[in-house]
């Protein structure tokens, strides 16, 4: 991983020179050489017009504004939409960061966070900007029709962008669980990707609706949510759902649960 590192473009947004330090110190030491920085929202979509990177790591709390701002920000930009994004914060409450979640972010880092945590954020980083598609030999997964299922378009451009490294091609997109019937009731699927929390109809009874009165009862479905109430989560277990992973999440997981997914419905 180091050497696709060392080609990184990567825009450090941290308005504090101490934690500046320690963040270029942390990102040189496992590779990555590249490196802008801008202390608040203005400066780093001012850099990132004058040259797009290829990631951005920013912390949360700017001097005019927050991460969440930013990344939101550079989501609804075209030319910005597809560039990673990695929060930095020390921040818990699930209501400071679903913002950032719901936007599409390759992972948050915890203030401070160790050399271990870095690295498997940026695994999933490359993940997700690797241009070729996975090997996965036994599965055409070219030919798999796929639902995604969210009321975030940030979200599902993100997931999208995941899948299709994976080498799927073939989406429709529905905004929430309602939608998502009306379309199951017309199309033939072999995966369905849902979140969890959505207006209208959410992801446990879009997966009870499924698996109790749609057509298509067998087929996988995969939940990516940020969602962390065990009881509401093991409720889409007993539901039906055939994997749950976690927003924001590594592409190798997805992966792997895919394969189990579609391994289940043979």
């Amino acid at each position: 991983m180091s050497s696709d590192l060392f080609h990184l473009d990567v825009l450090l947004v941290e308005p504090s020179p101490v934690q500046l330090k320690i963040l270029r110190e942390r990102a040189s030491g496992v590779g990555i050489m590249q490196m802008r920085e801008a202390d608040g929202v203005q400066s780093a979509l001012l850099a990132m017009q004058r040259k797009v990177p290829d990631l951005v790591i920013s912390a949360l709390y700017l001097p005019d504004g927050e991460g969440t701002g930013l990344v939101q920000a550079m989501r609804a930009t075209p030319e910005l939409q597809h560039v990673a994004f990695v929060l930095v914060s020390s921040e818990t409450r699930p209501q400071a960061l679903d913002p950032v979640r719901q936007s599409g972010v390759c992972g948050i880092l915890p203030k401070p966070f160790d050399t271990a945590q870095l690295r498997r954020v940026l695994d999933a980083t490359m993940d997700f900007l690797a241009d070729d598609t996975a090997d996965d030999g036994d599965i055409d997964f070219e030919a798999l029709r796929v639902l995604l299922v969210d009321d975030s378009p940030n979200a599902r451009r993100f997931m999208r962008r995941v899948l299709e490294n994976l080498g799927l091609r073939e989406f429709v997109e529905a905004n929430n669980g309602l939608e998502a019937v009306a379309v199951l009731e017309q199309t033939m699927f072999d995966l369905i990707v849902t979140d969890y929390n959505m207006p209208e109809m959410d992801g446990q009874a879009l997966v009870e609706y499924v698996r109790q009165q749609s057509w298509q009862a067998s087929i996988p479905i995969l939940m990516v949510t940020s969602e962390s109430d065990e009881g509401r989560l093991a409720a889409v277990e007993q539901a039906g759902v055939s994997g749950i992973c976690d927003k924001p999440f590594e592409p190798a997981t997805i992966r792997a649960l895919l394969r189990s997914a579609l391994a289940q419905s043979d």
